[in-house]
């Protein structure tokens, strides 16, 4: 029981590696459309690029950010040997929570339905913690 708490790790990390995907080719299609000038990146992205290039960008710092919380949470489970069949399932919502904010993110982007998903993963990885505190100590 205890591997399968790397399981959803590897699919999260392989999740973001797609998402970093998106960015080369969003940029590189969108400077041979002549949205946007290679010089737009001089400082990191600006005003000047549009949405559909930014937004994979802003996505892939998102799945940077919180979801550390939630690498360290397993990565400690797994050192411990104290991966349970709950905590398994809770960190699989976390992926699936965390894929679906990204879909919506990347498709049509309504922010209350991207919000309410955003806040439903981290309810998850609050459980998550709790869970993992509970089997460590």
């Amino acid at each position: 029981m205890n591997n399968a708490i790397l399981q959803p790790v590897f699919a999260l990390a392989g999740w973001t590696g797609l998402v970093l995907l998106m960015i080369p080719l969003r940029r590189v299609g969108a400077a041979r459309r002549r949205e946007l000038r290679i010089d737009d990146f001089k400082y990191g992205e600006s005003s000047a690029v549009p949405a559909h290039v930014s937004i994979p960008n802003r996505n892939y710092m998102n799945l940077l950010e919180l979801p550390l919380l939630f690498y360290v949470a397993c990565l400690m489970l797994f050192a411990a040997q104290t991966a349970t069949a709950a905590l398994v399932t809770t960190a699989w919502l976390y992926v699936a929570l965390r894929i679906v904010h990204s879909l919506i993110h990347l498709s049509y982007n309504k922010v209350l339905h991207r919000f309410a998903v955003f806040v439903l993963s981290n309810v998850v990885l609050v459980l998550l913690w709790l869970q993992a505190g509970w089997a460590l100590f």
